[in-house]
């Protein structure tokens, strides 16, 4: 990723139970890695006005595995951004890179999560409000799909 262009770093520590058999991330392994970089960015208790840690779930994932990555390349750096925002949901963009790699290089981990905006209390989907709007507005990359709804 250019420095330059939105995003949120977030750099993600590989455990050991992290490796499988063939000393590499295992594949479902990377999914909680993902998990565990985008919760400082979208649900922290410092965004006082952003409600997002009010209630999301996760409506799609897919994952694109480019080349491995291994134990000796933690810290990962895993570079977020709003690919997609919309009335309900918004999609989240991922490269994941290993620690020290040249950010402009391929990454060896690409994904996108749907996420929507979810009452926890009714148990039912919410628009997300100005302030969330705005949060993950900061986020979009140029050529990111339009508001929506």
């Amino acid at each position: 990723m250019n420095e330059g262009r939105p995003g949120f770093h977030s750099k993600v520590e590989v455990r050991w139970s992290d490796m499988d058999v063939y000393q590499h991330i295992n594949h479902a392994r990377m999914v909680t890695l993902l998990e565990e970089a985008r919760i400082p960015w979208l649900f922290h208790d410092n965004r006082p006005t952003v409600a997002l840690q009010d209630g999301c779930v996760l409506a799609d994932l897919h994952v694109k595995y480019r080349g491995q990555l291994r134990h000796e390349d933690t810290p990962l750096d895993i570079v977020m951004w709003v690919e997609q925002l919309r009335a309900v949901d918004f999609t989240v963009a991922y490269e994941v890179r290993g620690a020290g790699a040249d950010p402009n290089a391929p990454a060896s981990v690409e994904a996108t999560t749907q996420l929507a905006a979810f009452d926890i209390n009714t148990q039912r989907l919410r628009r997300l409000s100005a302030a969330e709007r705005d949060y993950l507005a900061q986020f979009k990359r140029d050529g990111a799909a339009s508001d929506r709804g």
